[in-house]
């Protein structure tokens, strides 16, 4: 198992954000999470990513334990995490943000060399528009920008917050196109989402997260037909 999450509890000072939270992600799959907002799934990567600390349980990469550890040496392990809001440095050329990214394989020129050209050949308009600052791009393109960022640390493991956020039905579809492409090439990816039919069409499994709980699990054609998930998530 690429990513277990074990039993993990989760304070925002005397509130607990996640009471007990279980969930795997195998090598080579796609995990989706659904759940409203202040459902506590930001606060779940943010988590796994070492930038809040859990106060209990743990969290195992490739089986060893990484809930102790510093953001900048989970990155290095080969986990990335793609954040809600996009947090693009908007005066930096497009080429920039990139480079930003590999900042924990910047010793290898070569290397990140490769992942740019990887970024580019997934997202052309990046190629076109690398001289252009980041902020004059449209939201599409920065949220191409921002998993491309994510990606120049060469990661195993693909954590990505809230990608359809302000992007139209169109733009959303080609993004969720690009990350089943992205999972075929390798990287694991975690995804939390509240589009769920989308979230679920490139996933393997999803589990639903509620008010720091997860309260439902299982593969996409089993939660699209639950009438929870409908009512909630797909407006049934």
């Amino acid at each position: 198992m690429l990513l277990r999450v074990e039993d993990i509890h989760v304070f925002h000072g005397t509130f607990e954000a996640l009471r007990g939270v279980s969930l795997e992600v195998g090598a080579g799959k796609a995990v989706a999470i659904l759940g409203a907002n202040g459902a506590g799934k930001s606060t779940l990567l943010k988590t796994i990513s070492g930038l809040i600390p859990a106060a209990r349980g743990g969290i195992l990469y490739n089986g060893e334990h990484i809930d102790q550890m510093v953001p900048d040496l989970i990155v290095k392990l080969g986990i990335s995490h793609c954040p809600e809001g996009r947090m693009l440095f908007s005066q930096l050329p497009v080429y920039k943000n990139l480079e930003l990214g590999a900042y924990v394989r910047r010793k290898d020129r070569r290397l990140v060399e490769t992942l740019r050209q990887e970024v580019y050949d997934l997202f052309p308009i990046l190629k076109e528009r690398r001289k252009q600052p980041a902020g004059t791009l449209s939201g599409g393109e920065q949220q191409m920008l921002a998993i491309g960022r994510a990606l120049m640390s060469g990661p195993q493991l693909l954590m990505l917050d809230e990608p359809s956020l302000g992007l139209a039905p169109v733009v959303l579809t080609n993004i969720m196109d690009t990350l089943a492409r992205i999972r075929e090439r390798g990287p694991s990816i975690l995804l939390v989402e509240q589009n769920a039919s989308e979230s679920l069409r490139i996933a393997d499994y999803g589990y639903v997260l509620e008010t720091g709980n997860i309260v439902l699990a299982g593969k996409p054609a089993d939660l699209l037909n639950d009438e929870k998930v409908k009512k909630s998530y797909l407006g049934a």
